[in-house]
């Protein structure tokens, strides 16, 4: 075997080799994307369940807590933005951190996600708080907590401001689009004070209640919002792969004719030189 024959064929096993790992991410981000989506139902079920009760709740305690800031000195908002923990998605890492760049400079970034989180920095990007994107869907609901908790520690200094999300959405057949939902100030026009059925009995005063279902109802908004952004990367890895694949088929194909080519060639050396060898001993005999 000649070495230009070699060197195609050890060519064609390292585009195997890559063909077998993008093969395999593509699965894992599939079936994470699947798991992602399977949850939602149940999550939006939650909040729906928690709407309800603020409503019933509201015919003891009428007002919605955090409508208003007491000291009534405006401030920084929240950004809570959900953005890429990894890379090999294309530019989906870049393309969600644009969407959200001009709020950068007028509002508190409660930033998730490894890969945004780098890019900011690289970007000069100033971070209030930051968390990873777990790579597991049964950690989402653990890093709804921790966004909580940290979002709370944060109201309780700075008062009832308001606080936003902003988070990727992936539609098949559409692709990435970028959804932005506001997350406190409840509007209390979405939670009407329900008339029907009698007034519910409560162990808890009202005002505490009321500001405990509004902390469930915020935790399964940021819980659907993880939810989204987790599938939401998977498509995007999914989508990448797929791009990958088809460029590794092509560039195997090539390296395949080239092989068959150089084999060819090679044949028809040996033939030459034996044809060549057969005259010459014709000549001499």
């Amino acid at each position: 075997m000649s070495a230009l024959l070699a060197d195609v064929e050890r060519r064609i096993r390292s585009v195997h080799q890559l063909d077998a790992v993008v093969n395999a991410m593509r699965g894992i981000a599939g079936a994470r994307a699947q798991q992602s989506r399977q949850i939602l139902p149940a999550i939006r079920a939650y909040a729906e369940t928690a709407g309800l009760a603020i409503a019933q709740a509201r015919r003891i305690h009428g007002d919605v807590p955090g409508l208003t800031d007491p000291r009534g000195a405006p401030r920084q908002p929240v950004l809570i933005l959900f953005g890429a923990e990894q890379g090999f998605a294309g530019a989906y890492p870049e393309r969600v951190l644009d969407a959200a760049t001009g709020n950068f400079a007028d509002a508190q970034v409660f930033l998730v996600g490894a890969r945004s989180v780098a890019l900011a920095g690289e970007r000069g990007l100033a971070i209030a708080w930051q968390a990873s994107l777990p790579s597991r869907v049964a950690a989402l609901p653990d890093l709804a907590t921790l966004i909580l908790d940290a979002l709370y520690d944060y109201l309780a200094d700075a008062g009832a401001i308001p606080v936003r999300m902003v988070f990727p959405l992936w539609t098949p057949g559409q692709g990435l689009k970028i959804i932005r939902r506001p997350l406190l100030p409840l509007d209390a026009e979405a939670f009407p004070a329900s008339e029907s059925g009698s007034v519910p009995l409560t162990n808890f005063p009202a005002a505490h209640l009321l500001a405990r279902l509004v902390q469930e109802y915020v935790f399964a908004q940021i819980c659907e919002a993880a939810a989204e952004a987790f599938a939401a990367e998977n498509e995007a890895r999914m989508a990448t792969m797929a791009a990958a694949k088809t460029h590794i088929d092509g560039k195997l194909a090539a390296l395949q004719l080239e092989e068959r080519l150089t084999r060819q060639s090679e044949i028809t050396a040996e033939v030459v030189e034996l044809a060549a060898g057969a005259r010459f001993r014709t000549r001499e005999g």
